[in-house]
């Protein structure tokens, strides 16, 4: 999880595992992916599996951050449709999400796509094992990247380019209850926990063994562990759905002859003088229960903060946070975290603190000429509306039970109880709007139709809305916007924020180069024709499972420029 800055020269992957690529590509994966398993047991009627039905769940997330940035897809090689009109699922949802706090909601509409190439065998069967070095060099080949970009929206190039890495989650489709299901490990997992271990009784080898086993880590990634343990026998509910079930690609970004040249490494970025929100996960082999609870610390720039009265059941895991606010100047901060309990997902981050008011536009010149000029590509970057995570509870259960006593002393009840826990689940959204018009000050625009060379005015507002406490969001509170004539990039303006919260407005900051100090871009004489179109990004929106962020665009129209509005004339 780390930001890495590097010079380029070209695009290579490194594969760590050391198998030959499908074919030969300027890139190659590097598959964080293991398997095991063994013979099966495919059941009974209406508990069983057809042999060979199986699929694999897709997600992209940011390297740097971990946090994720496309919704899960999924593919399969069957045709699961013919097979019952109706999929029982639990939607589209991640074991990263699961992991955030996301609960089971089962549907009966499910989508899925057949691969470009068909996916080797996932789950070990009675018929023939799953080859590990097959399925990792799938996985690494240029036409799983090219099938993952175009399903998934991402331009490949920046798909391998080291900003992303690809989550796989192998998916299984059985019957169970006479009924059709279609889920991951990790749902394997979440659903015979629901179901009092009844999924896990009829499938002890197909679900718990050889479906578990048929994906993990070689080593800890994304806060996730590596599986150390067993490979040829059933495992446990919570394995399952926190360790198991799971691969992770990686693309590293590499020059063709010279090692690269790393400046700094970093763990996130925020913006200056911004509350943020800085998370971990913790885990526990034992339970955390009210008698002795867990106590996380954030030790900030010489700060200490604390995240106190942390409870969960054995095998449980939740992310941990502190809520803080950024220096007003750039710098790099060093977090360390500790725990009196428990096992955290790290304990040292390195933060990146930037300024984004330092890269204006210059003052644009009425002799300025640009005659290649040619209109950019709006960005397509993707938004993050909303996140999802929790928080483990924790109550006690009484049951009192008699004892007989003795000749001498009468019968007594004692408190046989037991701890039990609840998750409680919390989820942040945000929605944003972005208009752009003609100043004020411009005497010949009508509407939106303006011509270049005047300023515009840029205006946007968000909303956030949450059911947690105040210690864990805040509002959106920085809007950057890019133009046109720059490409949407090299120049950006800050937008000022007018009014904070959870519903926040925000305005161009004062020009410096207005005469009247009109809150105004102004666009260049020479541009063409046409769209003028803004692009916008609204940030710093923090919840615990990361940053909610949106981006947004408008336009108007120009048409001729302002010269048009000039009239020469002889001087006397």
């Amino acid at each position: 999880m780390k930001l890495k800055h590097r010079l380029l020269s070209i695009i290579l992957c490194i594969c760590l595992w050391l198998v030959p690529s499908a074919k030969a590509f300027a890139i190659q994966g590097d598959g964080n992916i293991d398997g095991g398993g063994g013979h099966v047991n495919q059941g009974v009627a209406g508990y069983e599996w057809p042999t060979g039905y199986e699929g694999i769940r897709i997600t992209i997330v940011d390297a740097g951050t971990g946090q994720q940035v496309t919704s899960p897809i999924d593919f399969t090689n069957s045709n699961v449709a013919a097979v019952s009109s109706d999929i029982f699922n639990f939607g589209k949802v991640s074991k990263l999400q699961y992991r955030n706090g996301a609960a089971l909601n089962i549907q009966t509409q499910y989508e899925y796509f057949h691969p470009d190439t068909p996916i080797p065998k996932i789950i070990t069967t009675n018929s023939g094992k799953a080859d590990m070095n097959a399925i990792k060099t799938y996985f690494c080949s240029e036409g799983a990247a090219s099938m993952v970009a175009s399903y998934t929206g991402i331009e490949l190039n920046d798909l391998i380019s080291g900003k992303y890495k690809v989550i796989l989650e192998p998916v299984i489709y059985l019957w169970y209850n006479h009924l059709f299901f279609a889920m991951t490990v990790t749902e394997a997992g979440l659903y015979n926990r629901t179901t009092n271990g009844d999924l896990g009784s009829h499938f002890p080898t197909v679900v718990m063994k050889n479906f578990a086993l048929s994906m993990f880590l070689e080593r800890d990634d994304l806060g996730f562990k590596a599986y150390t343990g067993p490979k040829g026998s059933a495992r446990t509910t919570n394995e399952m759905i926190l360790i198991l079930g799971i691969g992770i690609v990686s693309y590293a970004a590499q020059p063709e002859e010279d090692p690269p040249v790393t400046e700094m490494e970093y763990d996130q970025e925020y913006r200056v003088d911004t509350d943020v929100i800085t998370a971990v996960s913790l885990y526990s082999d034992r339970e955390i229960n009210n008698r002795s609870k867990a106590t996380v610390t954030f030790r900030i720039k010489g700060r200490r903060c604390q995240m106190t009265d942390i409870v969960m059941p054995e095998g449980g895991s939740q992310l941990v946070w502190v809520k803080w606010h950024t220096p007003s100047t750039p710098q790099d901060i060093k977090i360390t975290i500790s725990s009196n309990k428990g096992t955290l997902s790290t304990t040292q981050m390195t933060v990146r603190v930037v300024d984004l008011n330092e890269n204006p536009p210059p003052d644009p010149q009425a002799n300025d000429r640009n005659d290649s000029y040619r209109l950019p590509n709006v960005p397509n970057k993707r938004d993050v509306t909303e996140l999802t995570w929790g928080e483990w509870d924790c109550w006690w259960q009484e049951h009192w039970v008699y004892h007989d006593g003795s000749e001498d002393e009468s019968g007594y009840y004692c408190d046989h109880g037991w701890y039990e826990f609840d998750w409680i689940p919390y989820f942040a959204s945000i929605s944003a709007s972005m208009s752009i018009k003609p100043d004020e000050r411009n005497p010949t625009a009508e509407g939106c139709v303006m011509k270049s060379g005047y300023g515009i005015n840029v205006k946007a507002t968000a909303r956030v809305s949450s059911d947690a406490s105040s210690a864990a969001i805040t509002g959106a509170q920085n809007v950057v916007t890019y133009f046109p004539e720059f490409a949407y990039q090299t120049y950006w303006r800050l937008l000022e924020r007018m009014a904070g919260g959870y519903a926040s407005s925000f305005e161009l900051q004062k020009n410096p180069y207005s005469t009247y100090q009109r809150r105004s871009h102004f666009s260049p004489v020479w541009f063409p024709d046409g769209p003028y179109e803004v692009y916008g990004e609204v940030l710093d929106a923090w919840t615990p499972a990361g940053m909610l962020k949106i981006h947004l665009t408008d336009d108007l129209t120009v048409r001729g420029n302002l010269f048009f509005d000039w009239h020469i004339r002889p001087a006397n």
